[in-house]
């Protein structure tokens, strides 16, 4: 809203108004933003959870200072989605896709993780919203960002044209009173994203389908398009619903994880440096910069109370909420196959739990007794069953968090 305000402003010659035309002084202002939400109305919000008696319900896993946190109060994660939506409103541009489609997962996958923890605070219910139920919500998420992305007009990215022979085709054009030439580019629609490691770095969904004919394929390539955005919005989501078990874990982690989609949603988006990275350029997505500052904003200023010990839990409505924003930025940016590097600590923790209830089902039906690989699953666990204490644990992931951030962030050069 003050977005549109100070341009209006800066017709009217308003000194200072110009400044909201910078993505990097609007990411600045959303940090700040998120994070002053975050500490001063997130104390507010923890005092309402407290008279409200909304407190987390322990079962006793026989974890050291496990029992110690029962009737925390959970639900926290209303902090985090207020400290992410509220800026976005006031220093974003309303009418780019990608930024509607940033709040509506927010809001979306933060409703189904509220029903859910409504469900075990006032009904009683440990289980709370039922398994299917979650999933019918993700899938239609991945519907919704899918079909978005593929049949959205303003959603394109730049290309260079081709001649007869497969070159690119150049044109003469006056750069600062000089000429050059430089090489044609069109906006095209495109179901290609960014594979790491390898030189000539971009896949296109539509040889999945390899086997029919090329017409036939751009005809149903939409299809495998929304498929793909399902798997991916559920699996992070569901990812980081595991990995919200210690103190400050999640929300640490997700952090992390928000710095290196803001600088790819920044080099993504801006054409010189996409062109010096040799990456896809991607038209108006260096507006996400401003989501992503206060996604980052919101998770850090959520430490303040999360972090060991914590004042308050984020709950599904905000671990849900981390983890599907986390995979729709990805996959706007044209980033999704970096997950299981960028999102790794997601990744660990989904393994362990598929691992232990595999492995566990598979030795009872042979041998009678189930066996288990770890102490317990997620991951974090079997290092308290271990012994570890919890503040070691968490900062332990979060270091291997941000190695992995460092090794996503290189793969911009590394090929």
């Amino acid at each position: 809203m003050l977005y549109y305000l100070f341009n209006y402003l800066e017709t009217l010659n308003f000194p200072g108004a110009g400044l909201f035309q910078y993505i990097s002084f609007r990411a600045a202002i959303a940090v700040i933003t998120s994070l002053v939400i975050s500490l001063i109305f997130g104390k507010k919000i923890i005092h309402f959870l407290q008279r409200q008696q909304i407190g987390e319900t322990i079962r006793d896993l026989g974890l050291e200072g496990q029992m110690q946190k029962k009737g925390t109060p959970t639900m926290g994660g209303i902090i985090i989605l207020a400290a992410i939506i509220i800026p976005v409103v006031l220093f974003g541009d309303l009418t780019n896709t990608y930024v509607l489609l940033m709040l509506a997962t927010a809001v979306w996958l933060g409703l189904i993780g509220f029903i859910d923890d409504y469900i075990k605070v006032f009904k009683k219910d440990k289980a709370g919203l039922s398994g299917k139920f979650k999933i019918i919500g993700q899938v239609g998420l991945g519907i919704i960002i899918g079909s978005t992305l593929y049949f959205a007009d303003d959603v394109l990215i730049r290309e260079r044209v081709l001649d007869t022979e497969g070159n690119t085709k150049q044109e003469w054009v006056t750069k600062n009173n000089c000429d050059v030439l430089a090489d044609v580019t069109a906006d095209v629609k495109s179901t290609k994203t960014t594979i790491p490691f390898v030189k000539n770095n971009e896949f296109d969904y539509e040889d999945l389908i390899w086997f029919l004919e090329p017409e036939t394929r751009k005809n149903w390539v939409w299809l495998v398009f929304i498929i793909v955005a399902i798997i991916i919005v559920t699996a992070v989501s569901n990812g980081a619903n595991m990995t919200d078990g210690l103190d400050g874990l999640a929300a640490g982690t997700s952090a992390i994880i928000g710095v290196t989609l803001g600088i790819f949603a920044y080099v993504s988006g801006n054409t010189i440096l996409a062109n010096y990275l040799d990456i896809m350029y991607i038209p108006h997505s260096g507006e996400l910069v401003i989501f992503a500052s206060a996604f980052i904003g919101a998770t850090v200023g959520f430490l303040w109370y999360n972090s060991y010990p914590a004042q308050v839990f984020m709950g599904d409505t905000g671990s849900l909420a981390l983890g599907g924003i986390i995979a729709v930025f990805a996959i706007i940016v044209r980033k999704e196959l970096l997950i299981p590097l960028l999102a790794g600590i997601f990744l660990l923790e989904n393994l362990s739990v598929i691992i232990q209830v595999s492995y566990f089902k598979y030795t009872k039906k042979r041998y009678g007794e189930g066996k288990r690989v770890f102490k317990m699953a997620p991951l974090h666990h079997h290092y308290q069953k271990k012994g570890y204490v919890e503040p070691k644990i968490v900062t332990r992931f979060w270091i291997i968090g941000i190695l992995l951030a460092i090794v996503t962030i290189i793969t911009l050069k590394i090929r």
